[in-house]
């Protein structure tokens, strides 16, 4: 449907983003000022406590420090309620009072096509669930009582009943004055390939409704009461209502208990999530029949940032979870993440929590593991690694798995954790610190940061500075600093292992250098760059000069080396996406990640300053220090006395 131009300019205009909003968070009074239209509130998007979720009435847009969550009224009630584009159009214009524009015939027709079709579902609801009373229902009575489902249960759900007659829902809703063709393109009625009559789709069968973000029944899912049945659980076909790969089972129930508190938890079927609701864990959904599709988890994603994926521990259940990875992995990032939890072999959620407990159900959720540990689980189980070949194919294939992931920096926290995952499988083969140096760090039993202080010692004899010979030198010396000092005191190497795997250089030699120091092993490349780098005037470093400090100062400039490093990458990859972003309208959220970056750079620069945190006073200072930082102006060599 289009809209005329200044539709949706006015419509925002009319109703405050506030107002909106405000129906989802709790605003945070000594930080907001109203009166400016200018409010603060924890963001309904992702779990914290803080207020770092900004909203402003005068632009009409929202902005989370946090999660970068950012748009106006619609993109709120689009991401927050799960609405179509159209459907937040017209919630806004009821609000403001406006009436929308004249839909196009053909837009209209859909619409009231759906509509119909929607009757046609709520009125075979009713009539399930008024089935369920009958006698003919008796078995399926018994079999919901001893899954302890009560009366209350069965009504909190609408679950019902489709007796074995063929024709007898037909039959009903015809004498609604549904016609036949809605009734069987809603789903419910299915017609014979060779022009017989139509029958019933569901027939001897507990009969689950499934209803939309918006409460609406959209089809249904029939377990067969019947053991030889051909399908054990039959789901609504796909119609204009029913697309099973873009809808969840429960959704709107789990959706409100999520915005309460509750994590969101996704189980394999129908009866699983009744069953963890009815435990209390009331953010429960399921798939429809199917495996978890693309679009389901950016659903889940519009929900909560972290869904908890409960699957049943047999075989099928670990297949559908190593699949997951597989799915996710090109999708995760920053506010979309996952954690899996596998329930013990033959139990579902039903089983567990009737066995040992609510309690049993909460500490497995408590004690959810991330993606990557499914990733490593699924490249390691079962298989040894006694050789070079083995051990190079595992770590192609964990690399390939990575690479899928889009956000350099979830890249590289899971480089990070899967390194260490390797260093613990194959720790015989770390050996540093005890073959090439025996000092321990700190003289005189001093004690130590593992992760070093980042900031330098008051008493110690400071190293030379590095020069600067063009815009992207600094970045290089920094890096031969670090792994000449690395080399030469290696008995720190544990300590700063983390930092130093993420050097990640361009140069070969520089690259089989740190793979040595990582490994304990001696290649010619890195005995070649550790030459190169020993020979290096520029750095002013010597192995006298370096092996006379002590391992705490050594560490605490060694600390400052990668923090400056770090700070220049980060900025380059910030000033970058800034650049993408500049040829649109500049936002808080793009002044503010700016702002972010030079602070870390000062801090990383002069650690001994006092950070105030007041870079909003002077716009200008800020540009000229991004500038700078830019062109590569930092540590300028002192002259020599």
């Amino acid at each position: 449907m289009s809209l005329p131009p200044g539709f949706l300019d006015e419509l925002r205009a009319r109703v405050p983003i506030s107002r909106v909003i405000g129906r989802k968070v709790v605003w945070d009074q000594r930080k907001s000022n109203q009166a400016r239209g200018d409010w603060w509130s924890p963001c309904p998007f992702h779990q914290e406590k803080t207020a770092s979720f900004h909203c402003d009435d005068q632009k009409g847009f929202y902005y989370c420090f946090g999660c970068h969550a950012k748009g106006d009224a619609l993109t709120f009630l689009r991401e927050a309620d799960g609405m179509e584009f159209m459907e937040a159009v017209k919630h806004l214009a009821a609000e403001a009072g406006m009436t929308m524009p004249e839909q196009d015939p053909r837009e209209r027709q859909r619409s009231d096509r759906r509509s119909q079709l929607l009757e046609v579902t709520e009125a075979a609801c009713r009539w399930f669930r008024l089935q369920l009373q009958t006698g003919a229902a008796a078995e399926a009575r018994d079999y919901l009582a001893r899954r302890g489902l009560d009366q209350a249960a069965q009504d909190r759900f609408e679950i019902g009943f489709a007796p074995g007659n063929r024709n007898a829902l037909i039959q009903a809703l015809r004498e609604k004055g549904y016609d036949e063709a809605r009734i069987i393109e809603a789903g419910v009625a299915a017609k014979p390939d060779d022009g017989g009559a139509a029958y019933s789709r569901f027939r001897d069968r507990i009969i689950f409704p499934i209803r939309d973000g918006r409460d609406r029944c959209i089809g249904f899912g029939g377990r067969a009461m019947d053991p030889n049945a051909r399908a054990k659980y039959l789901n609504s076909p796909e119609n204009p209502l029913f697309d099973k790969g873009r809808n969840l089972y429960n959704i709107g129930p789990a959706r409100a208990a999520v915005a309460k508190g509750q994590p969101l938890v996704v189980a394999e079927g129908y009866m699983d999530v009744i069953a963890l609701a009815l435990a209390g864990f009331e953010g429960a959904v399921a798939p429809l029949g199917t495996a978890v599709t693309e679009d389901q988890l950016r659903l889940m994603w519009r929900i909560s940032p972290e869904p908890v994926i409960a699957l049943d521990g047999d075989i099928a259940g670990q297949r559908a979870a190593q699949r997951l990875v597989d799915l996710a992995l090109p999708l995760t990032g920053p506010g979309q993440a996952l954690r899996f939890v596998l329930l013990p072999a033959g139990q579902d959620p039903d089983d567990l929590i009737k066995s040992a407990g609510q309690g049993a159900m909460a500490a497995l959720l408590d004690q959810a593991r991330p993606l990557v540990d499914l990733l490593w689980t699924r490249e390691t189980e079962g298989q040894s690694f006694d050789s070079p070949e083995r051990k190079a194919a595992l770590d192609r294939r964990l690399q390939e798995a990575i690479a899928k992931i889009p956000d350099e920096l979830t890249r590289r926290h899971y480089t990070d954790e899967i390194r260490r995952k390797r260093r613990d499988l194959f720790s015989g083969d770390w050996k540093r610190g005890t073959q090439h140096d025996q000092r321990k760090p700190g003289k005189g039993g001093r004690g130590m940061d593992r992760r070093g202080s980042g900031r330098v010692p008051a008493s110690f004899t400071p190293l030379p500075t590095v020069p600067l010979d063009g815009p992207n030198a600094t970045g290089t010396f920094l890096e031969g600093a670090c792994l000449l000092i690395c080399a030469l005191r290696t008995e720190l190497l544990a300590t700063i292992e983390t930092r130093l795997e993420r050097l990640l250089p361009q140069d070969s030699d520089r690259a089989a250098l740190l793979h040595d120091l990582l490994t304990g092993t001696d290649s010619d490349a890195g005995r070649r760059a550790l030459e190169t780098l020993r020979a290096d005037a520029h750095l002013g470093l010597t192995p006298s000069l370096i092996e006379s400090q002590e391992a705490e100062n050594v560490l605490a400039i060694l600390s400052n080396l990668f923090d400056r490093l770090e700070a220049q990458r980060a900025a380059g990859a910030e000033l970058a996406r800034a650049e993408a972003e500049i040829q649109g309208e500049v936002d808080e959220g793009l002044t503010w990640r700016m702002q972010q970056i030079t602070r870390a750079r000062h801090r990383a620069e002069r650690p001994d300053m006092e950070d105030t945190g007041d870079l909003n006073e002077d716009r200008d200072a800020l540009s000229a220090q991004l500038e700078q930082f830019l062109s590569g102006q930092i540590w300028r060599k002192p002259p020599r006395r």
